[in-house]
């Protein structure tokens, strides 16, 4: 008998696997906070021999290094991947026992495509496949980018990962599980996953991948690819590197003075609060990001790398959830923190800004009009699918850079569904702007009769 449990990392979109039989288990593509990867193991009685990479990864930090070093298990790399660690190197082919008892082996098939050295792995038992974990190779209805490499060899990729998604179809039964570590939100995905199981059966029937030829599948797929998160640059260097334990300990607590001075030194401090909430009232010069969802994407995408954050939250657990977020994307520490009501961080002579947030019904009967300016902070694939005639448009991980491109007059920010307006509206708020945050799904803005053009 074996199992094969999913650990969810829904912030960044991605899975990590731990699979095994009674004794001995594998962890395939681990968070950097290995301690969920720990605690899964330890609920099975199961012992961790064996860490595995598909590839190094570029949205996030991994924590295969230091799990492998905390648990004395082989970490398993592909052979092709550059990197400045001991590791056990895999090739094409190569077998490894998990659990001799369960029958259980992992057999390393090649699958170029997401990377050059990227490596799927067939779970058999004995002898029979069973799952592949297929990393950032065959996802649900889709596959994994190839343009996070190097522009150069973005196409060459492209049709290594169509002829890579082929061999697995190819080798493996139709009932084998599809288990990918890319594609529930991840910008490592050329599309976001239909569902949430898959068998190569299933994507052999409806994967475009397989079911359109290698010129249609590339074309297709490099027209739609989509923004890369400015942070992607640091994820792969660190994880060739061979990423440092992390530290989750409370950071330093930062009282009003210290915010404010924070502040005027042109550091961020981010408010980790619901959009409501901040923009009813919150510290004049703050960020809002809100702490469910993707904050780690979001909030490194747009900083600049490197600067200092303090973060701002209504309880110590909202704190402790965001610290785990953002050290897997590299921001391990916060300058500090503070926790409670928006009014115990300002100092007393200072009082709350806030912004008024309004559905696209209450702007239909006052847009077009010349004080108004319509802000569509959504990326370029979303805008190409319908926006509102005479809108602007600054995707909002480039509206820091941007700000003065902005007309005068009151600034009617709006995104798909209110997340990403919300931090369009704190950064326009920040810079001194009349601003409201539109907190609504774009699809209400026709029905509240606002002329929307598609192209």
């Amino acid at each position: 008998m074996f199992f094969v449990d999913t650990i969810e990392v829904s912030g960044l979109g991605n899975r990590c696997y731990l699979a095994g039989g009674e004794r001995t288990a594998v962890a395939v593509d681990p968070p950097r906070d290995i301690d969920r990867v720990i605690t899964a193991a330890a609920r099975r009685g199961v012992r961790i021999s064996h860490v595995v990479e598909t590839h190094i990864h570029n949205d996030y930090v991994t924590g295969g290094l230091e799990l492998a070093r905390v648990t004395g298990a082989a970490y398993l790399v592909p052979a092709g991947a550059r990197v400045s660690f001991e590791r056990t190197p895999v090739g094409d082919g190569d077998r490894t026992v998990i659990d001799a008892a369960a029958g259980l082996t992992l057999r390393a098939v090649a699958t170029p495509g997401h990377t050059p050295h990227h490596m799927s792995y067939v779970l058999e038992e004995g002898g029979t496949a069973v799952s592949v974990f297929t990393g950032g190779s065959l996802l649900i209805g889709t596959v994994g980018r190839p343009d996070l490499v190097e522009p150069r060899l973005t196409e060459r990729l492209a049709r290594a990962q169509h002829a890579s998604v082929h061999r697995l179809a190819t080798e493996l039964p139709d009932e084998t599980a599809v288990l990918p570590t890319h594609g529930f939100g991840s910008f490592c995905s050329s599309a976001q996953a239909q569902g949430q199981s898959t068998t190569i059966g299933k994507e052999r029937a409806s994967n475009e991948a397989l079911t359109r030829d290698v010129d249609t599948f590339v074309a297709d797929l490099l027209a739609g690819l989509d923004d890369i998160p400015a942070y992607y640059t640091h994820m792969g260097p660190a994880n060739a590197a061979g990423p440092a334990p992390i530290d989750l300990t409370p950071p330093a607590v930062a009282d009003a003075d210290e915010i404010a001075a924070r502040l005027a030194a042109g550091e961020w401090v981010v408010d980790l609060r619901n959009r409501v909430a901040f923009a009813a009232g919150h510290v004049p010069g703050s960020f809002n990001f809100e702490a469910v969802g993707q904050l780690a994407s979001y909030l490194a995408w747009l900083i600049p790398w490197g600067k200092p954050v303090t973060l701002l939250a209504e309880s110590a657990e909202q704190l402790a959830d965001a610290q785990r977020e953002l050290v897997r994307v590299g921001m391990d520490r916060p300058a500090a923190a503070a926790t409670g009501e928006p009014g115990g961080w300002v100092r007393p002579h200072e009082a709350l800004a806030s912004f008024p947030r309004a559905a696209f019904a209450d702007l239909a009967g006052r847009y077009p009009a010349p004080d108004v300016v319509l802000l569509d902070v959504r990326r370029t694939s979303e805008r190409s699918g319908g926006f509102v005639e005479g809108s602007l448009h600054i995707p909002v991980h480039t509206l820091h850079r941007r700000l003065g491109e902005i007309p005068a007059g009151r600034v009617w920010v709006h995104c798909a569904g209110g997340m990403r307006a919300a931090i369009a509206a704190s950064l326009l708020d920040a810079a001194g702007r009349d601003v409201v945050a539109v907190d609504d799904v774009f699809g209400a803005a026709e029905e509240a009769g606002l002329p929307v053009r598609t192209g």
